[in-house]
């Protein structure tokens, strides 16, 4: 599924399963919520965090798609094409860091 395909999809089913979107400050408050979902697990499977008897049933995929899923619904939302905007923003970081990262001593 491309970009675009994700986008039609979630506008779709918004439209009918979903009814309607939330406001654009409910998804945002949404998407935040779910960023720390996936900053939960990762502190525990990769950080010091240890998991509790609750937390052991996680699925970092699954929480990383809700992700996408509210980013899209912003995105289609705030008419963005997330395509063009990823192209945009993969050229810019391609300037601008064309050397940077490469002569980061600490990446060495």
């Amino acid at each position: 599924m491309t970009i675009n395909e994700a986008q039609e999809t979630v506008d779709q089913w918004i439209n009918t399963t979903g009814i309607r979107y939330f406001n654009e400050l409910t998804n945002t408050a949404i998407l935040m919520e779910e960023v720390g979902e996936v900053a939960r697990i990762m502190a525990r499977k990769y950080g010091e965090q240890s998991f509790k008897k609750s937390d052991e049933e996680v699925n970092l995929a699954d929480e990383m798609a809700d992700v996408m899923f509210v980013l899209i619904c912003l995105a289609n939302q705030t008419g963005i094409n997330l395509t063009d905007a990823f192209e945009k923003n993969l050229e810019k970081k391609s300037i601008r860091d064309a050397d940077r990262h490469k002569n980061n001593e600490k990446l060495k």
